[in-house]
């Protein structure tokens, strides 16, 4: 039971049960458990990243690759036992899983909405500017003719709300959705409008 020597800060006597036991029930639990904040944290980082977030994200890795570290001494003095390795792969697996509705309930940063339409888009647009979004719009020509862009910056968390409002008057437009490092000379919502159950205005 050579893992019982490989896993950092933790060992039988810490809870108190047989080697046995926490060899072949407590340790795979952590192992997983372990794994799961891996790469929970990762995907995180990597978000905050993508944000230029440049004293969390590296925050954030510094303490997941104390716990991948700590996980990995594990499982490599310990590969011929299955147990481990599925537990190491199970925490992988339920990690991403997990990372996916971490990114979804975060929803920081701002997006910017590009909207192709070949219909009139006055409605449209007096819809999202009802609903405090600000929009730019100009005409193009696209493949089969005259269309209409819509440009818009919002917070990430206000994506799905206004491309429902778009979807609604307009169901066959073309939606194009990218991420917004930083912005400058626009206008957005105070800090009372973001408490607000819908804070889109944004800017122009």
């Amino acid at each position: 039971m050579d893992a019982l020597e490989h896993f950092p800060f933790f060992g039988p006597r810490t809870f108190g049960v047989s080697p046995e036991v926490y060899y072949w029930a407590l340790l795979p639990v952590m192992i997983f458990v372990a794994r799961i904040f891996d790469v929970s944290m990762d995907t995180v980082r990597i978000i905050y990243v993508n944000r230029g977030r440049k004293y969390l994200a590296p925050t954030i890795g510094f303490f997941q690759v104390l716990i991948w570290v700590s996980v990995i001494s594990a499982i490599m003095s310990n590969l011929t036992h299955p147990h481990l390795v599925l537990a190491y792969a199970g925490g992988y697996a339920a990690g991403n899983w997990i990372g996916m509705l971490i990114e979804e309930k975060l929803s920081v940063g701002l997006v910017a909405v590009r909207v192709i339409t070949s219909d009139d888009a006055t409605k449209l647009i007096n819809r999202l500017h009802s609903e405090r979004v600000g929009v730019t719009s100009m005409a193009a020509r696209g493949v089969s003719g005259q269309v209409r862009l819509l440009f818009s910056v919002i917070p990430r968390k206000s994506l799905e709300s206004v491309q429902a409002i778009i979807r609604q008057h307009h169901p066959e437009a073309f939606i194009s959705v990218q991420d917004v490092r930083s912005v400058s000379e626009g206008t957005f919502p105070r800090r009372r409008d973001r408490e607000a159950d819908n804070p889109m205005r944004n800017h122009h």
